[in-house]
Parts: structure tokens; sequence; C-alpha cells
């Protein structure tokens, strides 16, 4: 809706899920930039088989195995692809995503994973997982794939580069199972519970995100910003900032570009959360209207390109049985063996 520019999307999904965006991106015949939409559709047995490879991560969060994927994406998307913004399901662009894009541009040389740091939050039962987000993520996948960030079978049978994430895993939570034997049991958040254990362990690859780029209504009450009062000065907007003290954010203006509706418990899409028919509702009164503007904004209205114009189209790529880099290191492998 806002890009600036051209854009490409990588979406890795069910058919299910395929279908349901196909049929309203089909609705978009000229958009106002070039826009490419990958469909990569690895099978249920396929994840299953990836995170064995692995040996040591399970998780008991709601997302499940599919959520586990978001430790995989540098190995799921294709080698050219060096570099992603991954955004959770239940987040909203509220502005150009260029402007996220371009914050690549600021990151150290040895930088490969951004995401919100919460400094401040305490939760010892989730040893602090909390203190990321890894709903919306900056991954230089290129890096990522370097390094070998997740352990594999494959890649210990190939020999190389030897995954740096096992170490994080212990570190933070002991041996798998207990005895080395099994797979982690205590690890809570989903594939963020990992994520949190390979940044506070590789502090070199990480670097904060702004919290323009993730204004949550989980635990932090969207930072106490909304819409209204369309004066303010940012002096004034910062002081009404809450949960900013001791973190990255704190004595700077957050500028909300990307909204994150998640903890709407008890619905699987946050659009139909029923908090939003309450007008006493906190978030409804601070995001409620930009919510209800942005899901019934048409999807005929991103046609804004010209019709004569050969970039102003839209292209959309299915990829069925998506294989993982470990695999495909096998294959090229064997390929040149034979």
């Amino acid at each position: 809706m806002y890009t600036s520019k051209p854009i490409d999307v990588h979406i890795i999904c069910d058919d299910s899920a395929e279908n349901l965006l196909r049929k309203r991106l089909t609705l978009i015949q000229r958009p106002a930039y070039h826009t490419r939409v990958w469909f990569h559709k690895p099978t249920w047995q396929s994840m299953v088989d990836r995170v064995e490879r692995e040996g040591s991560i399970k998780t008991d969060h709601s997302a499940g195995l599919p959520g586990l994927m978001k430790l995989f994406i540098h190995e799921l998307l294709p080698r050219n692809v060096t570099k992603s913004i991954f955004v959770d399901t239940d987040a909203l662009l509220i502005a150009d995503p260029a402007l996220l894009w371009d914050q690549f541009s600021t990151l150290r040389p040895t930088t490969a994973i951004v995401m919100a740091s919460h400094p401040d939050q305490n939760a010892p039962e989730w040893h602090n997982a909390s203190r990321i987000c890894s709903c919306i993520m900056l991954l230089d996948l290129e890096k990522l794939r370097d390094l070998r960030m997740m352990d594999s079978s494959i890649y210990r049978e190939l020999g190389g580069v030897k995954a740096f994430s096992p170490e994080a895993f212990v570190t933070m939570y002991g041996l798998p199972g207990g005895d080395g034997k099994g797979k982690y049991d205590n690890v809570r958040l989903g594939d963020q519970g990992y994520w949190w254990a390979i940044v506070d362990h590789r502090r070199d690859l990480f670097e904060p995100l702004k919290y323009d780029f993730e204004v949550t209504s989980c635990l932090l009450q969207t930072y106490n910003i909304g819409l209204g009062d369309e004066l303010i000065t940012m002096e004034e907007e910062q002081k009404h900032q809450i949960f900013t003290k001791d973190t990255p954010q704190e004595g700077i203006t957050i500028l909300p570009k990307l909204l994150h509706f998640n903890c709407l418990h008890g619905t699987a899409r946050y659009y139909e959360w029923s908090g939003w028919s309450d007008p006493n509702d906190i978030l409804t009164k601070r995001w409620g209207p930009a919510m209800t503007f942005h899901v019934g904004y048409k999807w005929i209205w991103l046609n804004r390109g010209r019709a004569d114009n050969p970039e102003h189209t839209l292209e959309m790529i299915s990829i069925p049985n998506a294989s993982f880099d470990d695999q495909l290191q096998l294959a090229n492998k064997q390929h040149a063996q034979s």
C-alpha cells in the first residue's frame, strides 16, 4: 500500500494460504511499482524432517511446527535472496516498507539479525526471552548461511563450518533433554526462545530495531502511543511514552511505522478480535480506526499504475515442495561426485 519502490515478497506457506492470497493479489493488475510474489511451500513432512535433522529443538507454542520455520528462513529462501524483512501475519505496515529496508544501510558489517530489544523486561520463567521480539526482523540471510546458524545432520556429514546455534542453546538452556540425548522441553515462546539464545550468545551478530517498526499491543501497550492530538510536539509525545526507560529507545521519540496486534487472545485473526467493538478498550481507542481503514481498504484501490507501463505489473511464482538449503547442498555434492 505504501511502497515507494519495486518490491519482492516471499511467503512461506501452504496451498490454502496461497489460494487465499492469490484471490486477493489477482485483483491488482497494475500496481504503482513492479511487484513479485513468491509462494514457497515446504511440505509438512519436510518441515518435520528438517527439525529432526537439527536434532534438539521442539516447541509447545501455539504456532507449532510452522512457527519454528522462522529459524530456517535463510534455508528456505533461495541463495540469490541475500537479505529479508520478516513480518508476522498479525502486523500491519502503516508507512513505506523502504524505510524499514533502509535500516540495513545503517548496520555494522558483522550484523546479521535485527529485532526489537526490550532489556527492561524480566520473565525468568521464559529465561527472559521477552527481552526480544522475533515478530519483526531484519535478516542478513547470506551471513546466516555462511555462518551456518542452524545445525543439521547433513551439515555434520558434509563437514566445513560448524553451526553456531547449538552452543548458544546449551549456554542458555543446558543440554537438550537434560542429558544431551533428547530435545529441549524448557524453551518458551516458540521460535523466540531460540532466537533469544542465539542473539544473547552472539551479540556481535545482533542490533536492536527501532520501536517505530514494532509498535506492539503485547505487554508493552503500544508504548502509550496512538492516533489523535495531531499538533503534539516531538518532545511532548516522548513524555507520554512508556516502557522505553533503560531500552535502546530511551530519550528517542517513537514514530509509528508498523503496528503489531499480537496477544489479542481468543481470536485467530487480529482484525476479528472482539475488543475492536468496545469503544472503551484502550487499544481500540488508540488504533481501532487504523485497523478498520487498513482491513477495509479495497485491493482494487492498489491499481495505481499506468496500464501502458510494462513495469506496473504483478508477478506470482509458486514453488511447491520447497527444499531446505542443507538438502540442496547435499544434492549439489552428490551431483558433483557423479
